[in-house]
């Protein structure tokens, strides 16, 4: 897999586009800056747009030509962000540093999505606030995004079990218009989910 991201990233456009996943930018403008952490952030398109907010960036891919991109967009916008070549199980997980942590589109194995969430829950500062979107079950067969494996697509109770330990703020399944540049374009089904540690 890391073969194919980095294939992927090596592309001069930026895949997933330049702005900010929508759902993060609504949701973190309710939120004052702190510490993020953006575990798979590919270009870092949502780093550096909170990096522009006053966010103390943290980023990590497991792509190289993913961090030269983040980095170089960065740059670009006239921001620092912090940005790690390493994957979920080599990232040095914190406990309770982070004032929020986003997750977008990370699409895992199942054995792999348990152990990402109970990590970053532990990262979380109490108080702090977890922003997540991903495509639902239901996105299967739709040609706007996401794997083609309906054990790496989220469902609402395979969230809750997930993060069992804590009662959401929000999560909702939803269809919505993606427009985020061309592998993310076109009618979706997502679920966003909201938690405050």
């Amino acid at each position: 897999m890391k073969t194919f991201w980095d294939r992927r990233y090596a592309e001069e456009e930026y895949v997933y586009g330049k702005a900010p996943n929508s759902f993060f930018k609504q949701e973190l403008k309710k939120l004052r800056p702190g510490r993020l952490l953006l575990p798979a952030d590919g270009e870092g398109r949502n780093a550096v747009y909170a990096a522009g907010l006053g966010w103390l960036a943290e980023a990590f891919d497991y792509s190289s030509s993913a961090r030269e991109k983040a980095l170089q967009l960065a740059k670009e916008k006239k921001v620092s962000i912090q940005y790690t070549e390493t994957d979920i199980h080599s990232f040095d997980w914190p406990s309770d540093v982070y004032d929020a942590i986003g997750l977008f589109f990370v699409h895992l194995q199942p054995d792999s999505r348990p152990f990402l969430h109970s990590k970053v829950m532990q990262a979380l500062k109490p108080g702090g606030t977890l922003i997540l979107e991903g495509f639902a079950k239901e996105q299967l067969p739709l040609s706007s995004g996401g794997p083609k494996k309906l054990d790496m697509l989220f469902s609402k109770a395979e969230l809750l079990q997930d993060f069992s330990t804590y009662l959401p703020d929000y999560l909702v399944q939803e269809s919505v218009i993606l427009e985020e540049g061309p592998f993310h374009n076109g009618r979706a089904e997502v679920i966003r989910l909201i938690i405050k540690k």
